[in-house]
């Protein structure tokens, strides 16, 4: 998926304009970045638009513990967006990384979340493992 696609996909599940889809697609991957080890960051980005690559830099291989509501607020602190268009966002975003990546990926990237938030990773109404 390149970087037009991944833009244009967030925009539509999110209902936003792809200014703000881009601004929430950066909160998002950075906030993740935070969560997740060095390592996985590091895979992350090679499978994703270079654009994005940035946002998945990491000097340190800790992943901060978060639990959703403190995710949604980072990212909403992040964007500058309400909290419905940060929990719409950060959403469209997750779902749409999930689909640009692998499966050996997107399992390893489940595996470092806690479930709160993994559940950001499919579209409502659909659970992990549904």
């Amino acid at each position: 998926m390149n970087y037009a696609e991944f833009l244009e996909a967030v925009g539509k599940r999110a209902g936003m304009p792809v200014t703000e889809a881009a601004n929430v697609i950066r909160a998002t991957l950075t906030t993740l970045t935070e969560r997740i080890s060095g390592g996985e960051a590091r895979d992350l980005a090679t499978q994703l638009p270079e654009e994005f690559r940035g946002y998945l830099h990491k000097e340190v291989d800790f992943a901060e513990q978060l639990d959703l509501v403190e995710f949604l607020n980072e990212v909403r602190a992040h964007a500058g967006v309400d909290d419905q268009r940060t929990a719409e966002g950060a959403r469209a975003v997750l779902i749409t990384l999930r689909e640009a990546v692998s499966a050996d990926e997107l399992e390893n990237l489940e595996a470092e979340l806690p479930k709160d938030i993994r559940q950001l990773l499919y579209p409502v109404g659909r659970g992990v493992g549904a």
